[in-house]
């Protein structure tokens, strides 16, 4: 069917040319079902206006509502006769492009309306974007070419979220950090998203007669969009895809898939990373195995003490021991190691030399006492650093920023982190070193 009348304004067409209304109605007691069974050849015709139908939810999510099992409900059209009247189609054609029963579809809003409009007059180029509405046809019907008629249901971006729905144990507004950029959520509403925030607040029997029937020259142009099961690990195509879906009865949404140590949901847009133990096998989110590293490191050299590798370490303690002497003189070897004559006059300079030796292997790279009080330094100072960390983690939950800096290497051999120093305050050690990947689960290493 093609659309004779398309050179209207769409904001015309949108809003005039649309005479149904939806409102949604309680689902018949069995009793009642019975009854309109036996009289149906008898009331047909009789009370189209008042007639109560149910819609069997296209959407099938893979999580579960608190509340309902499935997403179908009941509805009255209005007026029902006239509805009922016209001719139901399995398609339409308009502007050359055919559109199916159970397609997604582009649907022009306000700003869109407005946007189309700038283009008519020659002020610029309408480009289809987030801007549009997302719906699927769920039936269609038509008394001429010139009325034809869509009955929707929308997909909200997660961002048309209300305020009050309920996500888990949680209740929440708009786009939650696992929302992917190209993610859509599925839903039974039928009102237009932006203007069912006027309605939240108020009980489903109370809602005004909700608009879900389109003229279709609102229609701006097909739309793919693809559901994503978690489980089937099937990475995401470019085309809008949807999880998840919202039961406008109770402002619900369905459950996700919860991951990780962080018990989480994932973020398709982000790195997810496998254990590779055959007892686990867990999945990961990126940030969380980075964090995680990230504060081991923080809180084993806080923000002055340098990274040696075990090969660098050993390497400069033996010429330190040939040395080991800290007297300022480097003339005269042989007369300055036995010489303890300065106990004799040189007392007060002796006490300096002294002190600065104890605290030489803090402030440079001379591991003069040897390993053993480098290792008890380094313990009381990653003590330090995480009571620190614990005091101050509402205010800095992520102390190592600025100072460390870790990338996931997958590639040639075992997955490790790289991680580099980018303290410039500190000298000596190593400025680039990788540390084992760890499961933040069950604590093996990744292969």
């Amino acid at each position: 069917m093609s659309n004779r009348k398309r050179s209207r304004s769409v904001g015309e067409e949108n809003r005039a040319e649309c005479p149904f209304t939806i409102s949604y109605a309680t689902g018949p007691s069995a009793a009642q079902q019975e009854r309109h069974k036996n009289k149906k050849r008898k009331r047909d015709g009789q009370d189209d206006d008042k007639r109560v139908q149910i819609q069997i939810s296209p959407f099938s999510p893979t999580g579960s509502f608190k509340t309902h099992d499935t997403m179908d409900l009941y509805y009255t059209v209005e007026p029902g006769k006239r509805w009922q009247d016209m001719t139901r189609y399995n398609s339409f054609v308009l502007n050359s492009v055919k559109y199916y029963s159970e397609g997604f579809v582009h649907v022009a809003n306000e700003l869109t309306i407005e946007q189309q409009k700038a283009q008519g007059d020659g002020k610029g180029i309408y480009k289809k974007s987030n801007d549009d509405w997302v719906a699927r046809i769920l039936e269609i019907r038509a008394s001429d070419e010139h009325h034809v008629y869509a009955r929707v249901y929308w997909m909200y971006w997660p961002d048309e979220l209300p305020a009050g729905t309920l996500d888990g144990k949680k209740t929440v507004q708009g786009r939650q950090p696992y929302h992917g950029a190209n993610e859509l959520i599925a839903s039974n509403h039928s009102m237009f998203p932006n203007a069912y925030r006027h309605y939240v607040a108020m009980p489903l029997t109370d809602f005004p007669l909700l608009v879900d029937i389109i003229n279709v020259v609102s229609v701006t142009g097909p739309v793919t969009v693809n559901q994503w099961i978690e489980s089937d690990d099937e990475e995401i195509q470019d085309a809008l895809y949807w999880r998840q879906a919202y039961d406008c009865r109770n402002s619900q949404l369905s459950s996700v898939e919860l991951m990780c140590k962080c018990q989480t949901p994932a973020n398709p847009d982000k790195t997810l990373i496998g254990c590779t133990s055959s007892e686990c096998g867990k999945w990961m989110h990126h940030e969380c195995m980075a964090h995680d590293i990230l504060m081991q490191v923080y809180e084993r050299l806080g923000t002055d003490k340098p990274h040696r590798s075990e090969g660098l370490v050993v390497k400069e303690e033996k010429p330190e021991e040939a040395t080991r002497p800290l007297s300022p003189t480097d003339a005269e070897e042989k007369e300055t190691q036995p010489t303890i004559d300065v106990r004799s006059g040189e007392t007060n300079d002796n006490v300096h030399v002294k002190k600065a030796a104890r605290e030489t292997p803090r402030d440079t790279e001379t591991p003069t006492p040897g390993p053993t009080p480098s290792r008890s330094i380094a313990t009381a100072s990653a003590k330090g650093s995480a009571k620190k960390g614990r005091k101050k983690k509402t205010e800095n939950s992520k102390p190592y920023l600025g100072l460390f800096e870790a990338t996931l290497k997958m590639q040639d051999g075992p997955t490790a982190w790289e991680i580099r120093d980018l303290r410039e305050n500190v000298t000596g050690g190593d400025k680039a070193w990788t540390e084992k990947a760890h499961c933040l689960l069950c604590g093996s290493t990744i292969d």
